[in-house]
């Protein structure tokens, strides 16, 4: 194994490691980062022609909106079927945008998810410090 081959793996399993061992909160903030790191990397490719990076950073912030809406728990607070709306709405412009090769509604996602994410972030940082994480199913790649 090359050099550059070993210190690719050794990242990958510290990236994994980071990402299995992260409390909730964290792991919240880093899907967050991800979602908004895929939008934006579409946008470019999109405003480039560069439609198969595009359709590929889509189709991760899909999979990470998918996975945010199907762990989010409706009945335990009051705002959550509106944040299931949002979630929802996103997905559908996702795919608008990725179909129609439309930059706008990659566009319009960011400027909706965006807020969000730094809420998340803001949440996050006035939680207790947390050792304790449950393990993902392993279905995303943040890192």
């Amino acid at each position: 194994m090359s050099t550059t081959a070993l210190r690719a793996s050794q990242l990958s399993q510290y990236n994994n490691d980071a990402i299995l061992s992260a409390p909730p909160a964290r792991l919240l903030t880093m899907l967050y980062d991800r979602l908004l790191l895929d939008l934006n990397r579409a946008q470019f490719a999109q405003e480039n022609s560069n439609w198969s990076v595009a359709t590929e950073n889509l189709l991760h912030a899909q999979a990470i909106v998918h996975e945010l809406a199907s762990t989010l728990k409706t009945d335990a607070w009051d705002g959550a079927e509106n944040l299931l709306g949002i979630y929802n709405y996103a997905m559908q412009a996702m795919i608008g945008a990725n179909i129609h090769r439309d930059v706008e509604r990659t566009k319009e996602c960011i400027v909706l998810l965006e807020p969000l994410r730094q809420s998340w972030h803001d949440a996050a940082a006035q939680l207790p410090a947390q050792t304790a994480a449950p393990r993902l199913n392993g279905t995303l790649g943040v890192g």
